[in-house]
């Protein structure tokens, strides 16, 4: 997938940070935070872009992936915060209280486009997938909700599989029945959240498929 950015290289003291966001904005795709249950709602344009975003998360460690979901068009349906959603290395050492700071910074970007390669994603999902049922596994999704934004820290191979969770969302919810009335299609969660000690209603974070207005001029594919 080609996909284009905008390039940010803000400096903190003596360290320099690199960070990219979607040169066009996802205007068709939100994301309320968990509590416990979060929403990501998206047409096929938005969740398709996330599974470049993510894809391209998974190969760049010393990274930030900033996706400004506050500015694009305001969902109709789901409860929470909307907050836009940031995705880090965990080796990176990105602190979310260290990301106001950051984000005052990002003002004078330059073009970056990028290809992402989904055969090496779709193997190295693969890969995180052998090794979920394993006792000792801990290649989870490490997760806050700090300053009207959701952070997602994890590996190469956690980022590689969500993004073949936005990938699927992407391709197969137009086929869902009742989107051509505007309804949403249930399609994945994310994978792998680390959730919070003491048990309880687990977090999760559902990928729901909609269409964007007016649905008379949404087809589905094959039709």
């Amino acid at each position: 997938m080609r996909l284009r950015l905008r390039q940010f290289r803000p400096r903190t003291g003596p360290h320099q940070h690199r960070i990219v966001q979607p040169w066009a904005t996802l205007r068709h795709t939100s994301l309320r935070a968990p509590d416990p249950i979060g929403l990501l709602l998206g047409d096929h344009d938005g969740l398709n872009r996330l599974a470049g975003l993510f894809s391209f998360a998974a190969y760049s460690r010393h990274t930030i992936v900033h996706v400004p979901l506050r500015d694009g068009v305001p969902p109709d349906e789901g409860r929470g915060e909307p907050v836009d959603l940031v995705l880090a290395h965990h080796t990176l050492g990105l602190r979310p209280s260290q990301w106001p700071e950051l984000r005052q910074k990002l003002r004078h970007g330059t073009p970056l486009t990028v290809r992402t390669d989904e055969a090496r994603t779709a193997r190295d999902a693969a890969r995180w997938r052998e090794r979920w049922e394993r006792a000792d596994f801990r290649d989870e999704l490490r997760h806050a909700t700090h300053a009207g934004t959701f952070f997602l820290f994890g590996s190469r191979d956690v980022f590689a599989e969500t993004a073949t969770y936005f990938a699927h969302a992407a391709g197969w919810g137009p086929r869902q029945k009742g989107v051509v009335k505007g309804y949403s299609a249930l399609m994945a969660e994310l994978p792998a959240l680390v959730q919070p000690p003491g048990g309880g209603h687990p977090l999760d974070v559902l990928i729901c498929f909609k269409a964007y207005p007016p649905y008379a001029h949404f087809k589905r594919p094959g039709h």
